[in-house]
């Protein structure tokens, strides 16, 4: 489905399997019944952004394994030619190697797992 746009940024020296981010993204839109066109950007980024994004957005002096950023918090977005444009992941790749390894599981399942976390939170679903 060419209808759903996922731009991945992913900090040069990471190494992150984006065609499995793509069909982890696009899984879970279709399962929530998300009709493209819709746009999600992933990115994938060292502590010392994250910390920099968790201390500007959050107001915490932090890092974390994953921020997500709706666009206008809680309400999607359309920009030209009607793309929903839910927002933006932030992943920490030196939080999910960490966790990836306490939990025991692979880098990529990890991966997966907070993308899934984060968009839900795009989708206005949150967990507790």
């Amino acid at each position: 489905m060419e209808e759903i746009q996922i731009p991945i940024f992913v900090e040069s020296r990471y190494k992150i399997n984006r065609k499995r981010i793509k069909s982890k993204v696009s899984e879970i839109l279709i399962q929530h019944e998300i009709k493209g066109p819709v746009e999600v950007s992933v990115a994938v980024v060292g502590d010392r952004k994250m910390r920099e994004l968790s201390r500007k957005y959050k107001g915490e002096d932090k890092t974390r394994n994953i921020l997500s950023f709706s666009l206008s918090e809680g309400e999607s977005t359309y920009l030209g030619r009607d793309v929903l444009r839910l927002g933006d992941i932030v992943i920490s790749y030196p939080q999910v190697i960490k966790e990836a390894s306490t939990e025991e599981m692979l880098v990529d399942d990890k991966v997966n797992e907070l993308i899934e976390h984060g968009l839900l939170h795009l989708l206005g679903i949150n967990h507790e």
